[in-house]
């Protein structure tokens, strides 16, 4: 079955000393894009990560986040004593103030906190490596599920054109004999006389110019084949993309030979319909 390739997926996990949460949201792309954001603590983790998503989500504009929340008593920013106290001594030599407010000036001034780098624990990724697989398949079942609504959606729309051939099969018939009528009408007008056996040459001749029977038989198996895709075990966007791109061709050049007004009507309703299935196919994985 087909599937969107808009999708959101979020699973959190709790560690002994904090909360990690992975979110994914995708959107429609012609190829893979990925915007991957990753702790620095993991950092090295990051093409691993890439990889895994590019093998799963496949393509897509897919936005990839882990953040980190501390729930412990653990923390990387220590305050530097050193600095401060010296900061401290510094300030007193100018300034005759409170140990408060002397304290409080230092302690806005550069290098007070420093940040000391948090050891990797493969220990912890291995958790949040499971965590990202939970993130990966919810976004899945929600590209499935937008795919079903898409898929729903084909299948009444191309239904519709199948409704809307058998409209001009049946329109055909009328458009030959009114053609013929008028190009009876128009010798007859001439008043003179006329070679019946090469006037019939040239009425099949020009009939044959304008008819239409192979693109009726080439629209019938592209809108079949669409359908067919449609239930196919793997979603492919661009192979439907390109079925739809036949129909069309089929559908223009039905336009273009028809040169019947009641015909030409059907056709424009036929366009209306493949085009909003184009626009949705642009969604399609």
């Amino acid at each position: 079955m087909i599937q969107s390739m808009t999708g959101y997926g979020k699973a959190v996990t709790e560690l002994p000393q904090k909360k990690v949460t992975v979110e994914i949201k995708t959107l429609n792309s012609k190829n893979l894009d990925l915007n991957v954001r990753v702790p620095s603590a993991y950092r090295e983790k990051e093409l691993e990560v890439r990889s895994k998503l590019s093998q799963q989500l496949l393509r897509g504009k897919v936005d990839f986040s882990i953040f980190i929340e501390s729930t412990g008593t653990e923390t990387t920013t220590i305050i530097n004593k050193e600095v401060v106290n010296h900061y401290i001594d510094q300030l007193r030599g100018i300034a005759e103030t409170s140990p408060e407010n002397t304290l409080e000036i230092a302690m806005r001034l550069p290098d007070v906190l420093k940040t000391e780098r948090e050891e990797f624990d493969e220990s912890e990724w291995t958790e949040i490596d499971k965590t990202i697989d939970d993130a990966i398949d919810e976004v899945k079942t929600f590209r499935a599920d937008e795919g079903a609504v898409l898929a729903h959606d084909f299948t009444m729309r191309i239904q519709n054109i199948q409704q809307l051939s058998e409209d001009v099969i049946r329109l055909d018939e009328d458009r030959l004999a009114q053609i013929r009528e008028r190009l009876e009408k128009a010798v007859a007008d001439l008043k003179q006389n006329v070679d019946e056996n090469r006037f019939e040459q040239e009425l099949m001749y020009y009939l044959e110019k304008l008819d239409i029977t192979e693109e009726k038989v080439r629209l019938k198996n592209h809108l079949d084949y669409f359908l067919q895709e449609l239930i196919s075990k793997e979603s492919n966007g661009k192979k439907l993309a390109f079925i739809s791109q036949e129909i069309g061709r089929e559908i223009n050049t039905t336009g273009s030979k028809s040169n019947f007004a009641p015909m030409q009507k059907v056709v424009v309703q036929m366009k209306d319909e493949l085009e909003k299935i184009k626009e949705q196919l642009l969604n399609v994985l």
